[in-house]
């Protein structure tokens, strides 16, 4: 790892935070509709995001846009999804952290529900690491980085963010 400045990233951070945080400004967005990623075993994804984390399958179609691909959905809860799709016949590659790419998704669960997860991560042989008692940081099936955060939306770590 190269030498770092991390006064000069520090004080780009403050400049780039006073230009344009709009703390309490209202998006255009109504919210996340869904986000979508890349499995490369349906079942095996369909068991692991129902089974183990607890989100229902809603719904699964042929992929408009690949012949042969499924495109299918989890509930994450606050009418937002998880979409996957698997591309048959394409050699996809292992999951890798890129730019423009995934580097992980945290989804909010309630407190008593997020000790209930972490026992079913383990029960299922799932490793995972546990951050600031709030974080369990793992891998689904298919390498993808996933967190469940026990912060109420709009907070991290005790830090409003929204």
């Amino acid at each position: 790892m190269t030498d770092i400045d991390l006064r000069a990233i520090e004080a780009e951070r403050d400049r780039i935070r006073a230009a344009y945080l709009k703390a309490g400004a209202r998006s255009s967005a109504r919210g996340l509709h869904h986000t979508a990623l890349l499995c490369a075993d349906v079942e095996r994804t369909v068991k692991f995001y129902q089974d183990v984390l607890g989100f229902p399958l809603t719904e699964m179609v042929g992929n408009r846009d690949y012949e042969g691909s499924t495109h299918f959905f989890f509930d994450i809860g606050n009418g937002n999804l998880l979409a996957f799709f698997d591309f048959p016949g394409l050699d996809l590659g292992p999951y890798a952290e890129v730019l423009g790419g995934l580097h992980h998704m945290a989804i909010s669960v309630e407190p008593g529900r997020w000790d209930e997860l972490k026992e079913s991560l383990t029960a299922n042989g799932v490793e995972f690491q546990e951050e600031s008692g709030t974080s369990i940081y793992f891998r689904d099936p298919d390498g993808a980085r996933i967190e469940l955060i026990s912060d109420p939306l709009g907070e991290m770590y005790g830090l409003k963010v929204l």
